[in-house]
Parts: structure tokens; C-alpha cells; sequence
């Protein structure tokens, strides 16, 4: 009957929690299709930073010059790369006098990676709107008539858009909508797009911001030492009283963040650090949350075992009764990460995975916290970035 007890407990608590974090991700505005404006619509300069992207940087660049929008212009700031980046931009370049490629200088003292990166391409656009548009992004000819259409009609400052991730390799299948259902969990839309609120985020991988908005909070030198520099910038744009808006965008925009394990990795440690830096609280909670996240990854497919296992002993009719609360949990779980799947574009029997993809983001929250604790840093880019 004890065991019973407990069972029923956890039970009722793996419900309330699986609800609950199935429930935070409302994106309320939605990128439509919009036509073309005018000839005379405002010139929007799309600033994309580039360092070591020769597998990515030629379809990105390609993909922002076949814009329907009529008034653009593309600043590419290789950022010292040291592959064949800067060789493909000038070879696009002399095919259309609309790109711009910049060779990045050396990266100043008390800068950022990408800010500078950044700060480097504004000040070389001329547009009434900045896009910022990561190397590894991909737009559809309509997007960005779409999302200039949609962020006119929310009246946004800055617009920002949650994406379609490109998901290839078995890894990124496996953690990558894990990772996305727990920013949604930390980071709740509608908050960031309650002007009431000081919750505030944006997507690097494509942000739209007035020129004016950004020249008014200093633009980039004004978090030049952020590496998620994305969200400094909201923070600064909605904390001086201008207007954030998220929007889901996926219908037009499309990202390949990672490509295997190790760069998975490598980008979501440096993130989670990055968001426990500085902050105890979360450092605290970051790290009890990954290990309620490890012990549920472990415990979730054991738990029916073990109700089976008494049952073997008992022949109690309660032993049972573990076993289908047990079945009732996972299987709730498994719907819930199926839609997840779905909505990522991937097999929803990958829903099956979720134990092990739990397991891998409770290990990059510890190593994370690890790294703050230990002051030991992190590298991105090849550059390490260490806490002062």
C-alpha cells in the first residue's frame, strides 16, 4: 500500500508537470503571407556576421538576395575567417552589386565575438530597418516583405521571429526539441510581447529593428561584451520603453543551428552559461533542475519495471495499479513530445527518444553550472570567453 502511495503522488506531480510545460509556448502572432510593398517601401539592410560559415554562408546569402521585397541591401562582415567564407562572398558579390562584403578587424579588447561583428555591419548599412540574419538562416522569398508587413501592423520596434530549425542528424533529432520546449518554459511569449512586462528575448537568427530605435540605445556597443547578444538587445530595446514583439515565423524561415553531438554541445553549454553567469538564483535552480531532469530521464522507463517486479513478488492488485499509472505517465509524455515532433518536422517516433535527450540537456545544464562555478569559461568560434 506504501508503495502504492507514493506512486499515486508522483503520478499526480508527473502530470501537473508535463501539463505545465506542454502549456508555455503561445505565439500569438504569426508571420502570413504579405505581397510586396511599394517600390518606395523603406530600404531594410539585411547585416549578416560570418566566421569560418563556408558551408553555410553562400544558400544564406543567395537565400536574402531572391527577397520579394523590392528595397534591400546585404552586408555580409566576415569576421576573420579562415576558410573559404570571404572567397564565396566576393564571388556573389561581383554577380549582384547589392551584397556588400566587409572583412572584419581585429576583435578590440572588452568586445564580444559577434557584437562587433555586428556593430561593424550596421555602421556600414544605410537602411531606415536592420535585419540581422544569422549565416546559418535561411529566408523564403516572402519573408521578408512578411515579417516588415507583420511588425508595421504590431507596430514593433525591434521584430524578432521563432523559427523552423533544420533538423538532420540522429542528435540533433533527439535534443534539439527538448532544448526548445524548455526555452519556451523559461521564456513565455506572450510575457515578451506584454509591453507591462520587463521579460524580454529575441532570436539572433532573425531580428528586425528600426535604425533609429537602434542608434537610440547605442546598438551593439551598448552589450559588446554579451556573447547572447540577441538578448541584451531586447532587454535594452523594451527596458527604454520601445516595442518587442515575438512572432512565430516559421512558415518562412528556416535554421541549421547544429549538425552532430559535439557542436550541439559546444553552442547549448555556452548558452546555458551564459544565461547562469552572474546569476546565483539561476545557477541554483539551473542545477536542480537538471537534476530532476536526470533522475526523471532515468526513473520514467524504470518505473513500470519496478511496479511489474512487485507485482512478480506480490500479486498484489496495487502492484498493478503502479503499473498503469507508470504506462499512464509515459504515454501522456509520449503524446505531448510526439506534437512537439510534428510541429519540429521530424517523426513523432522520435517521441520515444525523450529519456535520452533529457538525459543529454540535464548533462549540458550540470556542465554548465560546473563551468561557472569553476570559472573555467567557455570557448565559441574558437574564442574563449571566461567570466571576470
Amino acid at each position: 500500500m506504501s508503495y502504492f502511495i507514493t506512486s499515486t503522488i508522483l503520478f499526480i506531480a508527473a502530470l501537473i508537470i508535463i501539463f505545465w510545460i506542454h502549456d508555455q509556448y503561445h505565439l500569438d502572432i504569426i508571420v502570413t503571407t504579405a505581397s510586396p510593398p511599394a517600390a518606395n517601401a523603406p530600404l531594410i539592410s539585411i547585416c549578416i556576421p560570418a566566421r569560418n560559415e563556408e558551408n553555410n554562408i553562400r544558400r544564406s546569402v543567395e537565400a536574402a538576395l531572391a527577397q520579394d521585397y523590392p528595397n534591400i541591401e546585404i552586408i555580409v562582415l566576415d569576421d576573420r575567417s579562415t576558410d573559404a567564407t570571404l572567397t564565396q562572398l566576393k564571388e556573389i558579390a561581383i554577380r549582384d552589386s547589392r551584397l556588400l562584403p566587409i572583412s572584419g578587424s581585429d576583435l578590440p579588447e572588452g568586445w564580444a565575438g559577434k557584437p562587433y561583428a555586428l556593430f561593424q555591419a550596421s555602421a556600414a548599412a544605410r537602411g531606415e530597418w536592420l535585419c540581422f540574419v544569422d549565416a546559418d538562416t535561411f529566408l523564403s522569398p516572402q519573408a521578408l516583405s512578411s515579417c516588415y508587413t507583420k511588425a508595421v501592423e504590431t507596430k514593433a520596434d525591434l521584430f524578432t521571429t521563432m523559427n523552423q530549425q533544420i533538423l538532420g542528424s540522429f542528435w540533433e533529432k533527439v535534443v534539439m526539441p527538448l532544448v526548445m520546449t524548455a526555452l519556451s518554459v523559461g521564456f513565455s511569449p506572450r510575457k515578451v510581447n506584454d509591453p507591462h512586462t520587463r521579460d524580454a528575448i529575441a532570436n539572433g537568427q532573425f531580428i528586425m529593428i528600426k535604425r533609429a530605435v537602434y542608434d537610440s540605445i547605442g546598438g551593439h556597443e551598448s552589450v559588446k561584451d554579451q556573447i547572447v547578444e540577441d538578448k541584451a538587445i531586447s532587454e535594452q530595446v523594451k527596458w527604454n520603453g520601445h516595442r518587442l514583439v515575438v512572432a512565430d515565423g516559421m512558415q518562412f524561415i528556416n535554421t541549421r543551428m547544429y549538425t552532430s553531438l559535439s557542436t550541439i554541445w559546444e553552442g547549448w553549454t555556452k548558452n546555458i552559461y551564459l544565461g547562469l553567469r552572474g546569476h546565483p538564483s539561476m545557477l541554483l535552480l539551473g542545477a536542480f533542475g537538471a537534476m530532476i531532469a536526470l533522475i526523471a530521464a532515468l526513473f520514467l522507463p524504470v518505473w513500470p519495471v519496478l511496479g511489474l517486479l512487485l507485482y512478480i513478488k506480490t500479486e498484489d492488485l496495487f502492484s498493478l495499479g503502479i503499473i498503469a499509472q507508470a504506462l499512464t505517465v509515459f504515454g501522456i509524455l509520449m503524446i505531448m513530445r510526439a506534437r512537439v515532433a510534428r510541429i519540429m518536422k521530424i517523426s513523432a517516433w522520435y517521441a520515444w527518444t525523450t529519456p535520452l535527450g533529457a538525459a543529454i540537456f540535464a548533462a549540458m545544464m550540470l556542465a554548465s553550472a560546473w563551468k561557472v562555478i569553476s570559472g573555467t569559461g567557455v570557448s565559441w568560434k574558437g574564442r574563449l570567453y571566461k567570466p571576470k
